[in-house]
């Protein structure tokens, strides 16, 4: 689980084997978190004891703007340094 204590939001990553999906997930299959600042490295570290994984994105976009973690699901999530709405 991750969140901010400023934010009205917190986002759980959760793995329940009887309910995996039916189809799998691709590469561009994403959650995007706009953080508008650095990467606090306490999250993807607590996403990764929590099961997930870090991995280089598919989209090289992403590369240099954020990390991607792929859940135990087989879904990525982005965090991003750059703020929503900001130009490619």
């Amino acid at each position: 689980m991750m969140g901010s204590a400023e934010a009205q939001w917190h986002l759980e990553l959760v793995c329940d084997p009887a309910l995996m999906a039916e189809h799998p997930s691709s590469a561009e299959d994403l959650l995007v978190l706009y953080l508008d600042a650095e990467i606090d490295e306490a999250w993807p570290d607590r996403i990764v004891a929590a099961g997930g994984k870090r991995v280089e994105a598919h989209n090289p976009y992403w590369e240099k703007w954020g990390i991607t973690i792929l859940d135990p699901d087989g879904y990525r999530l982005v965090l991003s340094t750059r703020g929503w709405g900001q130009g490619g």
